[in-house]
């Protein structure tokens, strides 16, 4: 099984170079080739928050903002891509990555690049220069509930955080979604949303 970001354009691109329809769909190249859309889909932080971050430089919470040279690699929580140390200029924020009040509303701080950059697209696989780097990005995975319960909690370590995430939500049906973290740091890198 092989686990594909950006499905549409790469399955339009090889459905006709081996002669079979154009078509967007799944079906035509996964039947020939056995690849298999994941069970998931990744959630970055949205352009139009992140935009209005940087022309306001306040954040949800009132807390006067300031662009600073990248002294760790982050990532940013837009593009999902690691910071330049020394050359990227990016942005703290306090953020929460829940869309209701409940007891796990945690606020942490979250890096955004200061100037706009283009929001992570491959949405059907981990961020391939976040999973690359255990070192810098040890990652833990969190469960929750429709009603934003904590169902589930792992360590990552060096296990592949692409099969994790499919294996989470097959076999933990009482997850609605899930959140990336740090694990060392405890800070949000993205959320998770079943497909």
């Amino acid at each position: 099984m092989v686990l594909m970001g950006q499905w549409k354009n790469f399955s339009m691109m090889i459905n006709t170079s081996f002669g079979l329809p154009a078509c967007p769909s799944q079906s035509n190249f996964a039947l020939k080739f056995n690849f298999v859309m994941p069970n998931f889909k990744i959630v970055p932080l949205a352009e139009n928050f992140c935009n209005r971050i940087r022309q306001t430089m306040r954040d949800d919470y009132g807390n006067q903002l300031f662009a600073t040279v990248a002294a760790g690699a982050g990532p940013c929580r837009q593009s999902l891509k690691p910071f330049k140390v020394g050359a990227d200029r990016r942005i703290l924020v306090s953020h929460t990555p829940f869309e209701s009040n409940n007891t796990y509303h945690q606020v942490g701080p979250i890096f955004i690049h200061a100037e706009p950059v283009e929001t992570y697209s491959d949405i059907y696989r981990f961020p391939p220069e976040i999973k690359a780097d255990k070192a810098s990005f040890p990652l833990s995975i969190l469960g929750y509930s429709s009603d934003d319960r904590m169902v589930y909690t792992e360590l990552v370590g060096d296990k592949d955080i692409d099969e994790r995430l499919e294996a989470v939500f097959n076999e933990h049906p009482e997850a609605a979604y899930l959140h990336v973290r740090n694990s060392e740091a405890c800070c949000f890198i993205c959320k998770v949303e079943r497909r």
